[in-house]
Order: structure tokens, then C-alpha cells, then sequence
């Protein structure tokens, strides 16, 4: 079976003044179709630097990244664009809400990139809120909801395209113990009923024990 995600010999540095800083090293790896893969290591290890570069918001120095056999290492920023919005899912440590937006409003926002019709929109937003168990939330604004309920909020915001791959950081990164536990059993069942590859990055070990493969990262490399 061919991979879904495929990195390979990837590296990548940022300058900051005059200084090159490494982040990653001739870093490969893969990620089968449907698989939940979680990326531990410690503070810059470049956890966050391969999710964004797997998710096609930074392109790597060297090396190359296939999505589903299309080279996205090799896309201009156009045909980035386009890609991110139809095969990926983002899902972040603080949600990222539009605060003046309903939950409806905040999840319709990637569906105003394609050609759906209003009501076809409505009925894929509807679907999202009532996977992730907000249904009958569709109204609040995001200042009317837990940080939990933010976070579900976000996360059918990320599916409601049905994307290829779901990428998040640090997903209960800001959440206290038991909203964390209720959104990590959330991603499970998007992979388990939903079938969607997840590409999570967490410092959280309970959070890892969700995933079907952990890999580590120190200094820009795979252990």
C-alpha cells in the first residue's frame, strides 16, 4: 500500500539576522491512509515545523513531500492555497474563533472557498456541528461556549470540507483535563468511523496513547 503522507530527506533552517538555525535534518518519513500518528519531542524539536510543512504552510529547503502522490513541496503559493483549502484540516492549541461569527458562521468560513450552493453549505455545517456533538450550539458565539466546546467548534470547522488529512497542534494544549479527554475521544472516532488521517503534535503522552503510531523528534531528527 502506497503511504498518504510521504517526507522524504526533508530538511529545513530559518536565518534570524545573520544566523541560519537548523530545524530539521534530513528527516523522512511516512504515513499510511487513515492512520493516527502523534509527533512528541521537546520544545524545539520541529514538531510544529514538519506539521506545517505535511500541511503545506512552509515549504522545506531540501527534500520533497508527497500528499496522496502530488509533490506538495513543489506547488507556488496559488496552487498551495487552493490544495490547503480542499485536502487539509487545521486543527490549533487556541482554536482560532472569529469572535463577532456563531459557531455556524466560524464553521461555514471554508465552504465560502467553494462552490456549494447556501443551502448545500448549511447542510454540511449542520453535519460538522452535530459529528463533533454541538448541534444545538449552532447560535452561540464562541464567547458563549466552554474552551472545549471552542475547540469542537474548531475541529468541525477543519472537517467540514472533508479533507484528506486532518493536522493538529497541540489540540489540548489549553484544555483542562476533561475537555481534553472528551476532544481527544472526538479525533479517535474521526479516525475510527470517519476514516481520517491525523497528524497530531502534543506534548501530552495521554494524548499519544490515542494515536496508532508515536514518533519522536530531538533536534530536527526522528528517534
Amino acid at each position: 500500500m502506497s503511504a498518504l503522507i510521504k517526507v522524504e530527506n526533508v530538511s529545513k533552517s530559518y536565518t534570524r539576522d545573520s544566523f541560519k538555525i537548523p530545524v530539521l535534518n534530513n528527516l523522512s518519513l511516512s504515513v499510511e491512509k487513515g492512520e493516527f500518528i502523534a509527533l512528541m519531542g521537546p520544545s524545539g524539536s520541529g514538531k510544529t515545523t514538519l506539521l506545517n510543512l505535511i500541511a503545506g504552510i512552509d515549504k522545506p529547503n531540501n527534500g520533497k513531500i508527497f500528499v496522496n502522490d502530488i509533490e506538495v513541496s513543489n506547488l507556488n503559493e496559488s496552487e498551495l492555497a487552493k490544495w490547503r483549502a480542499n485536502n487539509i484540516g487545521f486543527v490549533f492549541q487556541f482554536y482560532n474563533l472569529i469572535p463577532v461569527l456563531t459557531a455556524f458562521e466560524n464553521v461555514e468560513l471554508p465552504l465560502l472557498l467553494t462552490n456549494l450552493s447556501k443551502s448545500e453549505r448549511r447542510e454540511h455545517v449542520e453535519t460538522a456541528l452535530k459529528i463533533v456533538g454541538l448541534g444545538d450550539r449552532m447560535d452561540h458565539y464562541p464567547k458563549q461556549l466552554s474552551g472545549g466546546q471552542e475547540q469542537r467548534v474548531a475541529i468541525a470547522r477543519a472537517v467540514v470540507t472533508d479533507p484528506l488529512v486532518l493536522v493538529a497542534d497541540e489540540p489540548t494544549g489549553d484544555l483542562d483535563k476533561n475537555s481534553a479527554g472528551e476532544i481527544l475521544i472526538l479525533l479517535e472516532r474521526l479516525n475510527n468511523e470517519f476514516k481520517k488521517t491525523i497528524v497530531m503534535v502534543t506534548h501530552d503522552p495521554h494524548a499519544a496513547e490515542k494515536a496508532h503510531v508515536t514518533r519522536q523528534l530531538d533536534k530536527g531528527e526522528l528517534v
